[in-house]
Formats: C-alpha cells, sequence, structure tokens
C-alpha cells in the first residue's frame, strides 16, 4: 500500500544536518553502496576495453602512461569538478536528476514558451537515454564480473552467459522485494570492493612505480599528440571510467550533497585511480596481461572469491540503475511525461525506496534480451557511452541555464565554463558516435523511442485538455442558471474531478442530464503537479468558493511534487482549514473517463502518434486509483473524445 504524503519519513539529508556523527556515517556508508556502484565497477572493462587491438594501441610505456592520465583526469574533471563541485549544486529543494535538473532550470528560465519547451525538450532527451543506459549498465557490468570465470577456469567459459542470466533473473525477481531488506549490506560490500581495489592496485603499483609518471596531464597531451585519430577512438573507451557519474546527481536526495561528496573524495577516487594504476603497471610488466587486467592483476588464490565480490559489487550497481529508472520514472509520470503505473512503496524508511512492476518487467526483458544478443562485455562495450554522454553533455547546458539565470554568475564565467566542459563532453560523445555501428545504435534506439513515448503522451494529453476546455460549457452562466432555476437536490457532497476549473465537468453534466440531481454541495477538484519534489503545506490546497450566497459550488486545486504519490482523500482530510468539511461516507467522486478516438482529419499528431496515445491512454493505471480514491464512493463515467 502506498504510504500517505503526510506518512512519509523526512528525506534522509536532514539526518545529517542535526550533527549527530552516528547518522553521518550511516548515510555516507548508505551513499558507497547505492551511489557509487556503476562508476566503481568500471575498472572491470575500462582498461581491457582501452587496449582492445580494434583500436591499434597496444600496451607499451606511451600508450599505458597516455591512457591512463587520460583516466585519471577524466575522472578529475568529468565527475569531481563537473559533477561532484557544480552540477550537485543545483539541487531542487534536495532533489536530484535530470528531471529535477530540467524543472529547475525551466522554472529559473522566465516565462518565454520556447525557451521552456527547449528546457524541456533537453530533459526529455536525457531522461531516454538514461534509460538506454539503464538496459546496459546491468548487462556488461554482471558479464564483466562473471567472465572472470575465463581467466579463473577457461574451460568454464561456455558457462558466462547463462549464469549471467540467471544471476540478473534473480536480480529482477528481488526487485518486488525492496532493497530495503538487503540494503543494510549494500555499503560493507561496497566497502570491501573499494577495499579489495586499493590493496590490488597498491600491490601492482609497487610492481612498477614509474606507472605514477601518469599523474602528469602532459602525457595525456602526448598521447593524443602522438596517436592522432587513434587517439580520438580511445577516447569512447576511456569514457567508461566516468559511467555512473549521473548517478551522483541522482541520488543526492537521498543521502544528501555532504556524504556523497566525502565518500567520493575520501574513498572512492583514490581507490579508483590505485585499481587503475595498478592495472597500468601489471601492463607495463606484462603486456600479455591485456587479455584481462582486471583479474590478472589478482593473486591465483585471490581470483575466486574476487569473482563473487565482483558479482556482488555489479548485482549493487545494477540495483542502484534500475532503482533510478524506477524514480525518473515516476517523476515523469507525476510530471506529465508517462502515463500512469503502480508504484509500490517497498520500505517506510526510505522514501525513495519504489517498485514499478511495469517498468521492472520491461527492463528484465531487454536486458537479457541485451546479453544474449551481444554475448560478451567486449561486444557490449560497442554499445556502452554514447547514451551516457549524451546525457552528460545536456547536464552541462541544463546547469549552466541555472548558473545564469538563479545564482546569477557573469555572463564571461557561464560561457566560458560551457565551452570547456562541453568540449570535454562532446569529445567523448563524438568518439562514442565511432561506435554506432558495431552496437552504439542500440540505447539510441532504446532511447529514441522512450523519448517518442514521452513527447507523445505530453503532446496527446495537451490535445485532450483543449478538447475538454473547447468542448465544455463556461462554469459562472451555468452555476447562476442552478441557481436561478435549481433542480432536484440530494443530500452529500460531489467531487468533481477535472483538467479546467472554468468549465462545467463532462461528469457533472452527465449525472445532471441522466440522474436529473445535484448534489448539496459540489466541488471541482484539480490535482497539479509542481516543479518542486515536495509542496509546501501552505501551498497544497487552494479553495474558492464559486457561489457565494448559496454555499453549493467550489473549486478546490491539490497541490503535490513531482516526487509525491497524490493522495486525494488525505489532502481534504485537510481542507476543514481552509473552511470545507469532507464526510468521506457522504461523498461521492464522479470522475469522467476519457475515450480517446484517433481522427486523421484533425489537426495534432501523426495519425501513428494518435494511436499510440490511444493505446497508452487504455492502459494507463485508472487516476482513481492513482489518487488513492476509495472504489465504494467512485462513480465513472465515459466521454469519447476525438484527437
Amino acid at each position: 500500500m502506498p504510504e500517505s504524503m503526510h506518512d512519509q519519513p523526512a528525506p534522509v539529508r536532514d539526518l545529517a544536518a542535526d550533527g549527530d556523527r552516528g547518522a553521518r556515517s550511516k548515510l555516507l556508508l548508505g551513499a558507497l553502496g547505492v551511489v557509487f556502484g556503476d562508476i566503481g565497477t568500471s575498472p572491470l572493462y575500462t582498461m581491457h576495453e582501452t587496449f582492445l587491438p580494434v583500436h591499434g594501441l597496444r600496451p607499451h610505456p606511451s600508450t599505458v602512461l597516455g591512457v591512463l592520465s587520460l583516466v585519471t583526469w577524466s575522472l578529475i574533471m568529468v565527475v569531481a569538478v563537473k559533477y561532484v563541485s557544480l552540477v550537485m549544486r543545483a539541487d531542487n529543494k534536495g532533489e536530484g536528476g535530470i528531471m529535477a535538473l530540467m524543472t529547475l532550470a525551466q522554472r529559473v528560465s522566465g516565462k518565454s514558451p520556447g525557451v521552456r519547451r527547449l528546457i524541456m525538450l533537453m530533459g526529455l532527451l536525457g531522461a531516454a537515454l538514461f534509460f538506454g543506459d539503464g538496459v546496459i549498465t546491468p548487462s556488461i557490468s554482471v558479464l564483466s564480473a562473471i567472465e572472470g570465470l575465463n581467466v579463473a577456469a577457461p574451460s568454464l567459459s561456455h558457462w558466462v552467459v547463462p549464469i549471467t542470466v540467471l544471476v540478473l533473473l534473480g536480480l529482477f525477481w528481488l526487485q518486488r522485494r525492496g532493497s530495503a531488506r538487503v540494503g543494510a549490506i549494500f555499503g560493507p560490500v561496497m566497502a570491501l570492493w573499494f577495499l579489495a581495489l586499493a590493496v590490488i592496485g597498491a600491490w601492482n603499483i609497487y610492481q612498477s612505480p614509474g606507472v605514477l609518471y601518469a599523474l602528469n596531464p602532459w602525457y595525456a597531451v602526448q598521447f593524443f599528440m602522438n596517436h592522432g585519430s587513434v587517439s580520438f577512438l580511445a577516447l569512447g573507451s576511456v569514457v567508461l571510467c566516468v559511467t555512473g557519474a549521473e548517478a551522483l546527481y541522482a541520488d543526492m536526495g537521498h543521502f544528501g550533497r555532504v556524504p556523497i561528496r566525502t565518500a567520493w573524495f575520501a574513498f572512492v577516487l583514490p581507490a579508483l585511480l590505485l585499481n587503475y594504476y595498478g592495472q597500468g603497471g601489471l601492463l607495463l610488466t606484462n603486456p600479455e596481461a591485456i587479455g584481462n587486467p582486471f583479474y590478472h592483476a589478482v593473486p591465483d588464490w585471490g581470483l575466486y572469491p574476487m569473482i563473487g565480490l565482483a558479482t556482488l559489487a555489479t548485482v549493487i550497481a545494477s540495483q542502484a540503475v534500475i532503482s533510478g529508472a524506477f524514480t525518473v520514472t515516476r517523476q515523469a509520470i507525476q510530471l506529465g511525461f508517462l502515463p500512469r503505473m503502480e508504484v509500490v512503496h517497498t520500505s517506510r524508511e526510505a522514501i525513495g525506496q519504489i517498485f514499478l512492476p511495469w517498468v521492472n518487467r520491461a527492463l528484465m526483458v531487454l536486458v537479457i534480451a541485451t546479453v544474449i544478443g551481444f554475448g560478451s562485455s567486449n561486444a557490449l562495450a560497442g554499445a556502452y557511452g554514447i547514451a551516457v554522454t549524451g546525457t552528460m553533455a545536456i547536464d552541462t547546458l541544463l546547469v549552466m541555464t541555472v548558473a545564469r539565470r538563479m545564482w546569477h554568475w557573469s555572463r564571461t564565467v557561464v560561457i566560458a565554463l560551457s565551452l570547456v566542459l562541453l568540449v570535454i563532453d562532446l569529445s567523448f560523445f563524438g568518439a562514442n558516435t565511432l561506435k554506432i555501428p558495431d552496437g552504439g545504435w542500440f540505447p539510441l534506439v532504446l532511447g529514441l523511442m522512450v523519448f517518442v513515448v514521452m513527447t507523445t503522451w505530453r503532446r496527446g494529453r495537451e490535445l485532450v485538455v483543449r478538447e475538454i476546455k473547447q468542448s465544455g460549457l463556461a462554469l459562472a452562466p451555468f452555476i447562476e442558471n442552478m441557481t436561478e432555476h435549481p433542480p432536484l437536490r440530494v443530500p452529500g457532497t460531489a467531487v468533481f474531478l477535472t483538467a479546467n476549473l472554468n468549465a462545467v465537468p463532462h461528469a457533472l453534466l452527465h449525472n445532471l442530464k441522466h440522474n436529473k440531481v445535484l448534489h448539496e454541495r459540489n466541488v471541482l477538484l484539480m490535482v497539479s503537479i509542481l516543479e518542486t519534489p515536495v509542496a509546501e503545506q501552505e501551498e497544497r490546497i487552494q479553495l474558492t468558493q464559486l457561489s457565494p450566497t448559496t454555499r453549493d459550488f467550489y473549486a478546490l486545486e491539490l497541490h503535490f511534487g513531482f516526487a509525491e504519490d497524490p493522495n486525494i482523500p488525505l489532502a481534504l482530510a485537510h481542507c476543514p482549514k481552509e473552511g470545507l468539511v469532507f464526510d468521506m461516507m457522504d461523498t461521492t467522486f464522479f470522475l469522467s473517463r476519457e475515450s480517446i478516438v484517433a481522427d486523421a482529419r484533425r489537426p495534432g499528431m501523426a495519425l501513428w502518434r494518435d494511436k499510440l496515445f490511444a493505446f497508452m491512454s487504455r492502459n494507463a493505471l485508472p487516476a482513481t486509483a492513482f489518487f488513492q480514491i476509495p472504489g465504494n464512493r467512485l462513480i465513472e463515467l465515459g466521454a469519447p473524445v476525438e484527437i
């Protein structure tokens, strides 16, 4: 049963503000377990993919030091400078992620419809690419971990894909139970993972200390100067070291800015650098280890334990990506970009732990199909990166909008910083476009499909609302007519859900036409979703009395944040403070359920998009269930709408 909006726990970020060291340590460990799973498992495949023969690079000192320098400064510039130091400042009342950033940028961009629409389209494109990445990440992460069998026991290599499929099936099966039950072990497991990365890396650096020269960015510059187009191609693999950076911002609402920053600078970044440099040191002394430098860097006695730990770490990383997909989907639903779906809360302690059955099933099918279709992490690396880098570039444009309009940075600073960040983002993106024939098309196709679905639903709802407004009767003359020529009155309160408070709801007209009665009190109710995560208590309810003398018509607007679950009965219980008392046993809800009819003769969308919208509308969760209206207090009346 979804938690009510007033029964939900306080955001966990507040715990860090009270000075409680125990609470801060808990958040730090929780952030370590959830936020850094994706970027923390990238050492499994980054160096190996960069030195694939197709790139024309061989592991000798100039290339190894050059690639390590690129990895180092990518982690510093993209993650430490851009996301941790800059983007995480752009919180939307504590919430992060592409949808929260989009609504924040829209809110501060002024009232220009063109600018707001451009920001909306960028945000939707970024969210769509995020879903494409959400399919690739679990596939390549778990595959890379299980592929340790190729090193430990080559005779078992034909079991890699079946074992990966079984692990992923178990992961998606556990989603309904929620991460609350296993969340307690996420932090310790990832802490052990990063500790293992650091120790293995430090040991290999000790064997080849000269690898530390790569800390000098000049080696990255020389790499580009000496290798020309090959170095640009290598960028498409180097970017794998920063995949997951967006998760730091997306999960900010769950853990807070300070714990994430602390975990990154004090623990995660040093561990990642040590491991990457350890792999580089191994390649300098043993170039043949390029077959799988991550596992070849592990002592023989530790191979099987490391495979097990890597599998756990990649499952946790996949869990974080799947949970992120649930969060972004719910935000998109609330903001009107996706049809309503069932949302199940899996924890009473953590507001962000939710489960969306339909999304879980869709991701499971796509991820399993991806693993079977591509068959190896090498093949998947060609598909990985382009969606991530596209989202990164969009994040830069949106956060620079916030910096200019909200933080009031000077135009010169904004332009200069935008150019630096976009050169990095677009270089990575351009390098990944070369992967399109080798699998890069896959996340782009997935992202395009999600983008079409979101824009079609948004545009379809706009057309439906427009049709309802055009065909509706003006409310004020109707109320005046009811006062002068009152129909038969029945006791109780009727609540009519509507999208237009200035017109007579179709359900009210149908009730009056067919039942020939009008209730003693009639409330026109509209639900609005704000561009902030949570609505403040004082802005939750907006009540207007439409008939001052007879007191029988009211307009009521309820406001919810995009991170909340709208609960109409609970909100109505707070209306007495506004002068309107609801007795649920004496209240009937009326809803006009639109039946969408696609008509090619009407302007609006292409016929195929009209039909797609009609299909989504038929299969959307009913508004009554979404708004938690009791079924025994509801009357639904059908109304065909042509678009």
